[in-house]
C-alpha cells in the first residue's frame, strides 16, 4: 500500500477518539439525534480513510499489476464496492 500513511493514521485516531466520545453519550444518556451525528461523523472519517486506501490501490497496485492478474483484480474491487453499497 502505497496511500498517505499519515493522513490515514489521522482519520483512524480520530474515529476512535469520536468512538470512544459516542460511548460516553450512551452511557450518559446522552439525546438520541446527538448520539447518532457522532456515529455518521465517525463513520464519514472511516469511508474517507478506506478511499484513501482503495484509491492509492488503484493507483498503485493496478499498474504495477501484469496483465495476467489484472481480471483478478478487477474482481477483488467489483466485490469491495459490492460491499460498501450494503
Amino acid at each position: 500500500m502505497k496511500a498517505n500513511h499519515k493522513q490515514i493514521s489521522r482519520y483512524i485516531q480520530i474515529a476512535r477518539g469520536q468512538l470512544d466520545g459516542v460511548l460516553k453519550m450512551i452511557e450518559n444518556d446522552e439525546y438520541c439525534v446527538d448520539v447518532s451525528n457522532q456515529i455518521l461523523a465517525t463513520i464519514s472519517l472511516l469511508k474517507k480513510a478506506n478511499t484513501e486506501i482503495l484509491s492509492a490501490h488503484l493507483t498503485n497496485c493496478f499498474r504495477e499489476c501484469p496483465s495476467s492478474e489484472l481480471e483478478e483484480k478487477v474482481d477483488e474491487i467489483k466485490k469491495l464496492i459490492d460491499r460498501m453499497t450494503i
